[in-house]
This record gives structure tokens, sequence and C-alpha cells, in this order.
């Protein structure tokens, strides 16, 4: 069984900054790209960064220069540096991690609990 946790959301005013962590534990033979995505409600869940096991980093165009991804691959942790944060960016953020597990040998998408993250203006 795998999981996903996640932790450092919270409230913070416009132009400050949060982490997100992620940490995968769990039977896990290997975990392929990481990444977080965000929800508000009444619409889809949106890709924000992800990061490929060799580091290799994609973002979507609005935090593009505001925010860094990163991950620690011996530790199975991926987290999310949030600078300069709009009120836009306030949504749930959901950490996700391609996993493969002994159970099937094959990977699989798993997901975090979510974390809410508050932007005041």
């Amino acid at each position: 069984q795998v999981q996903l946790v996640e932790s450092g959301g919270g409230l913070v005013q416009a132009g400050g900054s949060l982490r997100l962590s992620c940490a995968a534990s769990g039977r896990i033979v290997s975990i392929n790209a990481m990444g977080w995505y965000r929800q508000v409600p009444g619409k889809q869940r949106e890709l924000v960064a992800t990061i490929t096991g060799g580091g290799i980093t994609k973002y979507t165009d609005s935090v593009k220069g505001r925010f860094g991804i990163s991950r620690d691959n011996a530790k199975n942790t991926v987290n999310l540096q949030m600078n300069s944060l709009k009120p836009e960016d306030t949504a749930v953020y959901y950490c996700n991690a391609r996993i493969t597990t002994p159970a099937s040998w094959q990977s699989g998408d798993y997901w975090g609990q979510g974390t809410q993250v508050t932007v005041s203006s």
C-alpha cells in the first residue's frame, strides 16, 4: 500500500511564500514523475508543476518564475516552493506520483489528500 502525505499549506498574504512538501511511503519499487496539481471549487484539477526522476521540470505558465519544484529521490519526497503568491493561487493543492509497486510491477498514479493554500489580497 502506498501513501502520499502532504504538508505546508496555509493562509498567506499576497506576495508571500509557502513551501509544500509531500512524502511517499509504502511498498515502492520506483517513482517516476512527481508533481503538484491544484483545484478550486467548480473547476477541473490543473497541473502546477512536475519533475521527472532525472530532475526535468515543467510548469504551468501562470506560475513560471514564481514556483520551484524539487525532489529528493532517496527520501521519496517532492517539494513546491511558492513565492510571490497571488490570490488566484488559492486552491487545494494535491501531490501526485507515478509509482511502481511490487504488487503489480506496473506504474500507477497516486494522490495525496490535498492541502489548502489561501492567499489573501
